[in-house]
């Protein structure tokens, strides 16, 4: 009896080996489809509450940066015309008493699907109409607001590059001036159309 029960045994671990490796063993990719594979990364949205806060520093300047937008992100579609607000407000270090002024504020939008850069915007420049520029220096503030206009329809994302020129004077009752550039980038999530299927 011993000997039939030894036999059966061998024969299950050889029916067992018989067909090839247990399926939770099986290496071909094919046989296992990842969910990535097709799922997009989601597209990064500096705006996605609504709007952003940055902190800009060039040289002695120290620029407290907020944006916004009054359309909802879900209205920001590649055809749509798209505001962006802006307002800064500055601090010197050393503080001896000498005051800050934006020269200009220049934003250029460039459309981007995925990883694929696609045609930018012509920039929009807001330069000042007195000299040697806007008073900038807390507490007062400058704020515009620019439109990004239609994009390429093929745009998942927009990058908005926003320069400030700021003039410094060198001391608080000099007519010389410092030039100092800070620079910033959004990036902003394009709404797509809803699937038909």
């Amino acid at each position: 009896m011993r000997g039939v029960i030894a036999s059966l045994a061998v024969i299950g671990v050889v029916a067992l080996t018989g067909c090839g490796p247990a399926p939770w063993t099986v290496d071909d990719p094919e046989a296992t489809p990842s969910a990535s594979a097709t799922v997009a990364p989601p597209v990064p949205n500096d705006l996605s509450s609504g709007s952003t806060q940055r902190e800009l520093v060039a040289g002695a300047v120290t620029a407290k940066v907020d944006y916004w937008s009054t359309l909802s992100m879900d209205q920001w579609t590649a055809g749509a015309v798209k505001p962006i607000s802006i307002s800064l407000v500055t601090n010197v270090t050393p503080d001896d008493g000498q005051k800050v002024y934006l020269q200009k504020a220049t934003l250029t939008a460039i459309a981007g699907e995925g990883e694929t850069t696609l045609a930018a915007l012509e920039p929009q420049t807001d330069a000042a109409t007195v000299a040697p520029g806007y008073l900038v220096l807390a507490p007062y503030s400058y704020s515009q607001t620019f439109n990004v206009g239609p994009l390429d329809d093929k745009a998942t994302s927009v990058t908005v590059q926003v320069t400030f020129d700021f003039l410094v004077q060198t001391t608080p009752t000099s007519k010389e001036y410092a030039k100092q550039t800070a620079t910033d980038t959004l990036t902003v999530a394009i709404a797509q159309p809803a699937s038909e299927d």
